[in-house]
Order: C-alpha cells, then structure tokens, then sequence
C-alpha cells in the first residue's frame, strides 16, 4: 500500500502504512518513529506509533502542516525498516483460577485443558505493537492460533490491575483497574504504570515480552514487594 497522510486536528497528522496488522508494517512505522526521535525536524512535539500508522504531532507556532509534512517525507526516504529490537521483559503471571476468572471458560470453548492454556500463553515471546486505551496498556501479539478467541460478548464494568488477558491474536496487561471485554487468565503482580517510577510506562512499542508462570506464593511475594516499594522492575528485563 502506498503511504499515506491523513489529518489528525489542526496540529497533527497520520502517516499510514498499510491496513493490516503485522510485523513488516508496523516494522516501518517503528523506523519512522526512531528516525524522527533521533533527528527531530523544528516545531516536532511527538511521534506516537500505533499498529500501521505514526500520529505525528506539531507546534503550530513554530512549523505548517506543510514544513512538517515535507520533513517526514524526507526522513521516510533514509528510514531503515530493520531497526534494532526493543527491550525484553520477562514478566510474572498467576495462572490461579481466581486471579484468571476466564480461564476455565476459554479452556472450555477451545477444547482445552487449563493447564495447556496457561503452557501455550507462556510458550511464545510476544511483541508490543503499540500502547493505546490508558498508559501503559500494551497490545502485544502474536498469539499463538490455539487460543485465538473474540472478546467477551459482555465486557466487565471493572477488570482488576494487573489482569492478564486475551483477544483475538493480542494478549495484555490491564495497568489499572478498568472496565475491560478481554478474557481473563491470570495475573501479573508488578504493575506496567507506577507515577512514582521515574519513567512510569514499564512497556514501550518495540518490546518484547515473555509471560513467566509462578505460583500464588511467588505471585504474593511480589506484590507484597511492590506494595513496601522494595521491587525494582529493571530486574525483569532480560538480555536480548
């Protein structure tokens, strides 16, 4: 698909990259993004990325739609699609039927065991498309096809921080309580927005993550560590 701008407001744009969702066009939206954070054309406020596109956001004051618009047709053409990888999280999760309410009724409709849901969720390194609903909130695929499944015909007036869920090919961490239609299937105790942390989005577009499953003694060690102030997130990051 050709590239294309669309107006976003009087003081952004789009620029869009295709229609699906995929590694290969999200992979050029990333290389984007990195290019016009490095060398950042005058009057550039943001770039935020989603799954095909880039919101480019400007100072009306200080540059046109025009100048900003020929910036990044610029930065397009020296753009690299093979940027470097982002962080890898290894995050912890519960798998206990009272922290994944969801469990047992996903497992049901797939023709699965709880067991296996929770072994197959765990199996693949998933990778942040975008973040989007509340900061923090991470759509991370791929999931793997044997637990593919729509949301929730009735979505929750309030899914609890913390919660681990699934959609369609995307899995999440919900960051804060929150009305929420995906299924439920554990729990990560360490929370992806903390305002106290000096950057408070643990997640960024670009990582990746991996769900470790820990039993409920661990998973309470944790957040009893989180809650004293005593855990350090960076701890969760693992080499590339």
């Amino acid at each position: 698909m050709e590239i294309r701008f669309t107006t976003a407001g009087d003081t952004a744009f789009n620029v869009e990259f295709g229609e699906a969702i995929d590694r290969a066009t999200n992979a050029r939206v990333m290389a984007l993004h990195a290019r016009l954070k490095a060398e950042p054309p005058p009057g550039l406020v943001e770039t935020v990325p989603t799954f095909r596109s880039l919101l480019v956001v400007y100072d009306p004051v200080a540059t046109g739609r025009r100048e900003m618009q020929a910036a990044v047709e610029a930065a397009l053409a020296g753009s690299d699609a093979a940027t470097a990888e982002g962080r890898l999280w290894r995050l912890p999760v519960c798998y206990a039927p009272d922290l994944g309410p969801d469990l047992a009724e996903l497992a049901n409709g797939l023709g699965l065991t709880t067991e296996r849901v929770a072994e197959l969720h765990g199996s693949a390194e998933y990778f942040v498309y975008m973040l989007g609903f509340m900061p923090g909130f991470g759509y991370m695929g791929d999931l793997p096809a044997e637990l593919e499944r729509p949301r929730r015909t009735e979505p929750r007036v309030r899914v609890p921080a913390g919660s681990v869920a699934v959609a369609g090919r995307l899995t999440t961490v919900y960051p804060w309580e929150s009305p929420g239609g995906w299924h439920l299937i554990g729990r990560c105790p360490v929370p992806l927005y903390d305002a106290g942390r000096a950057d408070p989005v643990l997640l960024a577009a670009g990582d990746r993550v991996r769900f470790e499953a820990v039993d409920r003694a661990a998973f309470d060690g944790i957040a009893q560590a989180v809650a004293a102030g005593r855990f350090d997130p960076a701890c969760l990051r693992a080499a590339s």
